[in-house]
């Protein structure tokens, strides 16, 4: 109980968190998008989550990522931003879209467990024809949504005023992550009530969880 209870904090503050930073985001982006330390505080709190994530997998590749980012982050706040600063912000929402499009699309490939497939298999144990069937399909609508959303930021960036972008970016993208991901976890057991049921807790610790995607059999 005392798990669980903790499990629902932790979720609850991430969550809080998660929404401060969209707010902070879209405020800078408004009014000191070309000041050096809003970049800092864009760009800090992702390589943050970044070192976390390459600490907690014990990854040397991706510990040298979040450093060569890290050092280009000093460096470009030292020398006082950059002229065109939205351009930055630009590629960074659209290079983590494709950075995940790129994540998912990859486990679709054949002979693979599909990556929502490998976060079942960590929850049920075993998966059944169905269950490995259902999350390939999950895995390619993420995959899909990614690509989607890439695409989407950029065309509102080149057609509509950097309000409207940030309000996508800022805002409107982490609602959508959301929305999606609570409407597929209470679709999918409408569509297979055979599913074992599990809490929104449960998924997102198991999507947290960095163990590597088994191969499909």
């Amino acid at each position: 109980m005392r798990h669980w209870r903790l499990a629902h904090w932790r979720l609850g503050l991430g969550l809080l968190a998660a929404a401060a930073y969209a707010l902070l985001s879209h405020w800078l982006m408004l009014y000191a998008a070309d000041k050096p330390w809003a970049v800092a505080a864009l760009l800090g709190p992702l390589l943050a989550v970044g070192l976390g994530i390459a600490l907690k997998r014990r990854d040397r590749r991706s510990l040298a990522g979040v450093a060569l980012a890290a050092a280009g982050l000093a460096a470009l706040v030292a020398r006082g931003g950059v002229g065109d600063v939205n351009r930055l912000y630009l590629l960074q929402h659209v290079g983590i879209h494709l950075a995940l499009f790129a994540s998912f699309g990859a486990t679709l490939l054949p002979g693979r467990l599909s990556l929502i497939g490998g976060v079942a298999q960590r929850v049920h144990g075993t998966l059944s024809p169905a269950m490995v069937a259902y999350t390939h399909r999950v895995t390619r609508m993420w995959a899909i949504y990614f690509l989607a959303m890439a695409l989407l930021s950029l065309w509102v960036h080149a057609t509509q005023p950097w309000s409207a972008w940030s309000l996508l970016a800022n805002l409107l993208t982490p609602v959508a992550v959301v929305a999606l991901f609570v409407g597929e976890h209470f679709l999918r057991y409408r569509l297979h009530p055979e599913f074992e049921r599990i809490g929104l807790i449960e998924v997102v610790r198991a999507y947290s969880r960095t163990a590597p995607v088994k191969a499909a059999p």
